[in-house]
């Protein structure tokens, strides 16, 4: 856990004060929190971060719920608005996040499976039971409803799914160097 915590601190600019790294310290207390075996300790550890989130809430607005699976590297890009988290969601690996960015349902049933390396742009939605591929960039002010596939960029609202540039890039030059 402390390697973790290392990670976060200097990913998050090493800085103790900056409001996205204390965010994931209490998200990550929380996860610790409610998986205490013992159930004293877990009611005294869950009424800390009860504390703690109210604290969260009202400076950084940034909470992460401590049922959400994240990935490694998670990584809050700016935290100076919101950021709100549905607690089934499930993040992946090397995730970056914007901030004013919703992650979870639209009223409905399911909530968002995020895959690895996504970046996910300021003011952006992700809503409902979706799936969001690897390597997926999505840009800001863009409202994801729909299942996006890997190596993808999503762009506005309602949100158009667009093949990432590079793999176009790579794709011709492998058939311009083809002698004919």
């Amino acid at each position: 856990m402390l390697d973790v915590l290392r990670k976060d601190y200097e990913r998050h600019g090493r800085s103790l004060l900056d409001a996205a790294f204390v965010s994931l310290v209490i998200y990550r207390y929380g996860r610790w929190a409610i998986h205490r075996k013992n159930p004293v300790a877990r009611k005294v550890a869950n009424l800390f971060y009860g504390l703690l989130k109210t604290f969260i809430l009202n400076v950084t607005k940034v909470w992460i719920p401590p049922q959400v699976q994240i990935g490694k590297d998670f990584h809050i890009i700016h935290a100076e608005g919101s950021l709100s988290i549905h607690p089934r969601a499930i993040i992946g690996d090397r995730v970056g996040v914007m901030h004013n960015v919703t992650i979870g349902t639209n009223m409905g049933k399911g909530v968002p499976i995020i895959g690895d390396d996504v970046f996910i742009g300021v003011n952006s939605t992700v809503l409902g039971g979706i799936q969001i591929g690897d390597r997926v960039r999505i840009a800001a002010n863009t409202a994801v409803t729909t299942n996006v596939p890997s190596d993808s960029v999503v762009v506005g609202s309602p949100a158009k799914i667009y093949p990432r540039l590079p793999a176009l890039g790579a794709a011709k030059a492998q058939n311009n160097s083809d002698p004919k």
